[in-house]
């Protein structure tokens, strides 16, 4: 469907952190909301770029070598294979855009692993 989605009222539909919802699909890839808060795993997707967008707040990635941070407004693109932790000292609502099946938690498991495909 061709509908507008709205992120604010799609963000008020779940509490959960680190738990990513998919809310549209184009090709291969998907748009998902999550609110993050705290620390993640570290961890690296083998296959795939990542796309961090900072809806609301604010995070920090850190990587092996250096610490980026992200605003509201603000985006980056971690690379394939590019260990990544992701951290928010308060809650913050970010927009993941990756292709399907791919998991959060990329080659760490854990508990932190989200459900795939979990659309709002």
């Amino acid at each position: 469907m061709n509908n507008p989605i709205n992120f604010l009222e799609k963000f008020s539909k779940f509490e959960d952190q680190w738990s990513p919802k998919v809310i549209a699909e184009m090709n291969d890839y998907q748009f998902k909301l999550v609110k993050i808060k705290g620390d993640f795993v570290t961890h690296n997707h083998e296959d795939t770029d990542e796309v961090f967008i900072v809806i609301e707040g604010s995070m920090k990635i850190h990587y092996e070598d250096r610490v980026i941070e992200l605003k509201t407004g603000e985006m980056v693109v971690v690379k394939r294979g590019e260990k990544h932790r992701p951290y928010a000292e308060k809650e913050c609502k970010i927009m993941l855009v990756e292709p399907i099946g791919t998991v959060n938690t990329g080659d760490a498991g854990g508990d932190l692993t989200a459900p795939d495909n979990d659309w709002i």
